[in-house]
């Protein structure tokens, strides 16, 4: 296949990616802009396609790594350390403080707020969130796997709510 020939097959395929991108993205700027790295990545790597193979299983392919690559890139971006003595890894909303004492202030009101939360969902929720799967949960509290998660995502659905300013 000639540079030619790529090319318009290249831009045959450009609006059926913005659509796709549009999708993955829910933005327009950020799909833009994965269409573009999209093209850039399919013309830098032009010699890896297989004459006779799918373009535009391979272009969504290209598409959809790029975008997972991006966003694990974003999401390591907003880990962040506590320097407590067990060393927890938090994951950082847009809530974000050059200040100690701002984010000893924020882990008390969260603290409190879970310690609110009614028993039935407190329980399930810490363990969950220690680590635990739902079946190791379900079989220490003695309830349906159901249960627990339901149980799981009333609790986070009340927290969400009560720390609203803290919550994307």
């Amino acid at each position: 296949m000639t540079t030619l020939e790529y090319s318009y097959l290249l831009q045959q395929y450009e609006q059926k990616l913005k659509l796709y991108a549009l999708k993955l993205t829910t933005n327009l700027d950020d799909a833009q802009d994965l269409v573009q790295e999209t093209m850039l990545k399919a013309l830098r790597y032009r010699s890896k396609f297989s004459e006779g193979t799918n373009f535009g299983a391979w272009m969504h392919t290209i598409m959809k790594n790029t975008f997972i690559n991006q966003y694990r890139r974003k999401q390591k971006r907003l880990v962040m350390t506590d320097a407590t003595e067990n060393q927890m890894y938090l994951n950082n909303s847009r809530y974000v403080s050059d200040y100690p004492s701002d984010h000893l202030t924020l882990h008390k009101e969260i603290k409190q707020t879970v310690e609110q939360l009614d028993h039935k969902y407190k329980e399930p929720f810490q363990l969950h969130f220690a680590g635990y799967k739902y079946q190791e949960i379900a079989e220490q509290l003695h309830l349906p796997v159901g249960t627990v998660k339901s149980r799981i995502f009333t609790a986070r659905s009340l927290l969400s709510a009560q720390l609203s300013a803290y919550v994307l």
